[in-house]
């Protein structure tokens, strides 16, 4: 019987705890780096959410090819689009309660973006979840925001933990892309690649 080859290394390329335990989940070895990208320099420039989503994912997965060669890198990112707005990671308690301020009471889209980097491709995956907030008084969005801290969570909640109360609905084909990682996408694009999964 002829042993399979292996796959190349696969590589996560991001500082994110919540993307590396997420895919601990597959149960494929893997190593996690930072990308080497200038995140802010591909914001400007007006780009619509799912764009920006896209471009900050697959720079992200492109940015290791010089520094691993041969490895397949996967890439990700996710913005809130809300109103015409982007919502990234708020970065200060202020700023979180802003965000969930002008969401509250309303609908906005959780865009995350896929992309793995394989032998000079790039395959691209997108999931948009649609979630509603409940109206939400200012203690309420102030004391959650103390709670949970989700000053690193674009649109400013953690659904993993107390976030789940503040929303009356969601719409998603995958929940782990909430999370920051499409696993069912990333699943059938790793298999295709021949890494054994499950």
């Amino acid at each position: 019987m002829t042993e399979r080859p292996q796959p190349p290394d696969l590589i996560l390329a991001s500082t994110s705890p919540y993307r590396r335990l997420l895919l601990e989940r597959l149960g494929v070895p893997f190593r996690c780096l930072p990308p080497l990208v200038n995140e802010e320099a591909l914001k400007t420039g007006g780009i619509p959410p799912l764009s920006l989503a896209e471009r900050l994912a697959t720079a992200k997965a492109e940015s290791l090819d010089q520094a691993e060669p041969g490895a397949t890198v996967i890439g990700g990112d996710q913005v809130v689009a809300f109103a015409g707005r982007v919502f990234g990671k708020p970065g200060s308690l202020g700023d979180a309660v802003n965000q969930l301020t002008a969401m509250a009471g309303a609908t906005h889209q959780l865009i995350t973006a896929l992309a793995v980097r394989h032998e000079g491709r790039t395959i691209l995956h997108t999931d948009v979840t649609s979630l509603r907030l409940r109206p939400l008084t200012p203690d309420e969005i102030e004391r959650y925001v103390r709670a949970d801290r989700p000053l690193d969570c674009a649109g400013s909640y953690k659904l993993e933990e107390r976030g789940i109360a503040l929303f009356e609905k969601i719409e998603t084909a995958d929940h782990t892309a909430i999370l920051g990682l499409p696993l069912i996408a990333l699943t059938t694009i790793l298999r295709k690649l021949g890494y054994s999964i499950p």
